[in-house]
């Protein structure tokens, strides 16, 4: 195909030139190729042609310079559009005359110019293209550029970003190939030097949209790759995002002219005024190829950069740009490069007549087809040096010049030199001008410190003392348990119970300091040990003051149920109580506990064995600092208890303890009015039951719901814990205490023990029927002794008669049933004494009286 396209070109070449007139002997034509009118890319060609034909003319005034012959530029406008620059160039080869070479400038122009002219066998020299892509020999075989590649701009940007020490970058850039090729060199730069790419957003017209991903990927060093008209829409639209500011740092491209973010603002729509372009320009960096000679020295045509910055402000304003107000037309900072490039091909023109002319031949003979003087002339631009306005000029093998980079920021509305990079040599010269909002360099990055949210420490303290008091006061409970065991008041209550319920309070109680023991304390990789400790100390003192009350309040429910199926039978209350005592085991109130107890054992032997519990980090959103450093952010972090599994064991755990927990309310409620002698503080234990049962419903769903927060969370589990261990011991100990303090000589002991105590009217009652029951037994001894003198006259009238006789059933019948049992808890013996006569005999000679202590 490029075959066929070579030999078709060729032959329109051959009819083409045959079809022209003969040229001027002494005039050398170039072809020129100026975006100028255009409304997006770069316009550069309305300064870059007055400044082109500034060098045609002082080229033509050199005498030594093309000795005969003249130079003569034909150029028209591509508005930086690559297929209206297809055209001009069309245009420019085919009508006459004959081209030695072509000019042009805007990186999509070049690229389609210099692509296609190698099929004319043309050298193309472009004075304004950056494209790295351009640097492709392969490519463009026959492209050189006084324009340094966009690609020199990006050791410069690596080196100040180390100069910062900024190692995190993100990447804007418009979605054409000059910026899509620079950002692929820096992207290989970065990564050779260290550097993170965070991001890399493009565009095509519209930037708000990748703007607004910047912000999202917390983007902080900004290199922006556009076209002047997107760099103005880019600019308002991180003013609208908040991203500029003493917390941002962009790059921008140099070459735009110095007031371009406040000019054309209404003609291209921009929503920004010039006061809020300016404030969002403030501070930004650029970097480009130095293209003014920084040194006031003369240059090969007789100027210095000057000189040559005078005469072309003249012409400028002839044209009618208000350059006495700073009012540059687009592409002035690229002048000088079109200005040296006409000297570049006016030098490269005459080296090649001086070996022509050795030859034998002119650069008059060239034609599209002759390959060996356009070989002459790639050599000849090859070889080129001078000094030109913009510096020093000389081309690299891949036809790319060789420049300096300079280095400003924009301070107080206007442009600051910072300084020069020597990319050949690696040398940064630095003026130390640059200023910051602020008064520091801002940093790459959103600086995030974790930190770990722990207990305040004033609560743990509170908690912990309040906590230390409780086991103190537990273990003078067990001593006062223990001193005093043989007491009435004690012995009634069991208290090995009561020992086992204080040392599970201490345990719960020690499991505060452990709920409180965080981060602040407790390195990471013991944090585990925390853990399980938590779990184990948790459950097993729940199980153990829990379990204690609860197994009193089940044998009292026992013992009551009994009590209520044998309550039809006729027996002696106190023979009852004599059969209660003998139930009332003190190994079977232990055996519920160990019951318990082993449950736990065996749950949490388990979760810890199978799955075991371990530190995992709770994240929060990021928080401003106290300080307000827009640099940094906090980012909470929250240690749990947890495991793989977690739910499971905890659904376990809380499923087994529920149950318990139901019963023993249950269980509590039926026992609410129970009076057992063998268990005295049973009414209390009821009701400590029912506020353990009423904090943990409330506080185990709670802790779920508020276990992110940290201070929360443990207020009210400790909180919860405390009072249930408060409580209870108050309940079932204050009275006993009290009672030993009253009595401190084992008295009746009354006054304690409401189950067993009698008010002022029992009292009353019970002297009552002590009194009824003397009389009834003198009245019963009476009767007895009638009886006996009965039987006796019914004996011997028997005996008389010879004979016995029948009592009569409605005869006088006494029966007596008396029970002298003592135990050592009754103060007197009771009975129970009937006395009935034959069915004739009135209700007042029936008499009923018990008597029960």
């Amino acid at each position: 195909m490029l075959k066929l396209l070579f030999g078709l070109t060729t032959l329109i070449t051959t009819i083409i030139e045959a079809s022209l007139p003969p040229a001027e002997d002494n005039v050398l034509h170039i072809g020129g190729i100026f975006p100028i009118a255009g409304e997006g890319g770069w316009q550069g060609g309305q300064a870059c042609m007055p400044a082109a034909n500034l060098a045609m003319d002082d080229v033509n005034r050199q005498k030594d310079l093309l000795p005969g012959f003249t130079l003569k530029l034909h150029s028209n406008d591509s508005e930086c559009e690559p297929g209206l620059g297809a055209s001009v160039m069309y245009n420019l080869l085919y009508n006459k005359p004959q081209k030695l070479m072509l000019l042009a400038g805007c990186s999509t122009v070049c690229t389609t110019v210099a692509e296609a002219a190698k099929m004319w066998n043309l050298v193309v020299l472009c004075y304004g293209a950056s494209s790295p892509a351009l640097s492709d020999r392969n490519r463009f075989p026959t492209l050189f550029r006084t324009h340094p590649s966009a690609t020199v701009h990006n050791p410069t940007r690596i080196k100040l970003l180390q100069k910062f020490g900024w190692s995190r970058v993100a990447i804007l850039q418009q979605a054409e190939e000059v910026f899509i090729s620079t950002v692929e060199d820096l992207e290989a730069r970065c990564k050779e030097a260290g550097i993170e790419i965070v991001t890399r957003q493009s565009f095509l017209s519209d930037p708000a949209d990748a703007v607004r991903n910047l912000r999202r990927q917390d983007a902080r060093v900004i290199v922006g790759l556009f076209y002047v008209v997107a760099a103005r829409r880019v600019l308002c639209e991180l003013y609208h995002q908040n991203l500029y500011g003493k917390s941002y740092v962009w790059f921008f491209i140099g070459w735009y002219e110095d007031d371009w973010f406040e000019v054309n603002l209404d003609k291209e729509g921009i929503t920004c005024t010039k006061e809020e372009m300016r404030q969002a320009a403030e501070g930004h960096l650029t970097t480009e190829a130095l293209m003014w000679n920084q040194n006031n020295q003369k240059t090969i045509s007789g100027m210095t950069s000057e000189d040559f910055r005078q005469r072309l402000n003249k012409m400028l304003a002839e044209d009618g740009y208000d350059i006495n107000n700073n009012r540059y037309p687009e592409g002035y900072q690229e002048a000088p490069l079109a200005y040296d490039a006409v000297w570049s091909v006016a030098l490269a023109f005459n080296k090649t007549m001086e070996k022509l002319n050795k030859l034998g031949k002119s650069l008059k003979n060239f034609t599209y087809t002759d390959k060996e003087i356009a070989d002459d002339i790639y050599s000849a631009i090859n070889s080129t040096q001078f000094l030109g306005v913009s510096g020093y000029v000389a081309f690299s093998s891949q036809g790319d010049r060789i420049a300096l980079t300079q280095i400003e920021q924009v301070i107080d509305g206007g442009y600051v030199k910072l300084g020069y990079y020597d990319t050949q040599s690696d040398n940064l010269t630095w003026l130390g001008r640059e200023r910051w909002r602020g008064g520091k360099v801002p940093q790459d990055r959103t600086i995030v410190r974790k930190v770990l949210r722990t207990v305040s420490l004033p609560l743990f303290i509170c908690m912990g003392t309040v906590s230390s008091a409780g086991i103190v006061i537990a273990l003078a409970l067990i001593i006062f348990n223990s001193w005093n065991r043989h007491r009435r008041v004690i012995m009634s209550s069991h208290p090995v119970c009561n020992t086992i319920m204080l040392t599970g309070v201490i345990t719960c109680l020690v499991s505060v300091f452990l709920l409180g023991a965080d981060g602040r304390f407790v390195d990471p990789s013991e944090y585990p040990g925390i853990c399980q400790a938590r779990a184990w100390m948790l459950s097993t003192g729940f199980t153990l003051a829990f379990g204690a009350m609860f197994s009193k309040v089940w044998r009292v429910h026992r013992l009551t149920t009994k009590t209520k199926a044998d309550q039809a039978k006729l027996f002696l209350v106190k023979q009852k109580v004599s059969s209660i005592q003998k139930k009332i085991q003190p190994w079977k109130l232990y055996t519920m506990v160990s019951v318990l107890l082993a449950v736990d054992v065996m749950i949490l032997s388990a979760w810890q064995i199978l799955d075991p519990l371990q530190r995992r980090i709770e994240i929060f959103p990021l928080e401003s600092p106290l300080f307000g450093d827009d640099d940094a952010r906090i980012r909470p972090e929250l240690e749990h208890c947890e495991s793989d599994h977690n739910i499971i064991w905890l659904g376990l755990i809380y499923g087994y303890k529920g149950i318990v927990l139901v019963f023993g309310l249950f269980l509590a409620y039926e026992t609410r009015s129970i009076k057992v002698k063998q268990i005295n503080d049973s009414r209390y234990v009821g009701m400590s039951i029912y506020n353990v049962v009423v904090l943990c419903l409330i506080t185990a769903p709670v802790t779920m719901v508020i276990a992110s927060q940290q201070d929360a969370s443990f207020a009210f589990v400790a909180l919860a814990i405390i009072f249930c261990c408060f409580l209870s011991m108050a309940l079932i100990f204050v009275p006993k205490v009290i009672e030993v303090i009253r009595h401190p000589r084992d008295k009746a002991e009354s006054k304690y023990n409401p189950d067993v105590g009698t008010c002022k009217e029992d009292e009353e009652r019970y002297q009552k029927l002590l009194n009824e029951n003397d009389e009834l037994q003198k009245l019963i001894t009476a009767k007895e002794e009638k009886i006996r003198i009965l039987k006796q006259r019914l004996a011997e009238r028997d005996a008389a008669k010879g004979g016995t006789t029948n009592i009569p059933k409605d005869s006088l019948i006494v029966a007596d049933f008396v029970t002298g049992e003592g135990t050592s808890d009754s103060a007197i013996g009771g009975g129970i004494s009937i006395h009935t006569r034959s069915s004739r005999a009135s209700a007042s000679d029936i008499d009923f009286s018990e008597s029960y202590l």
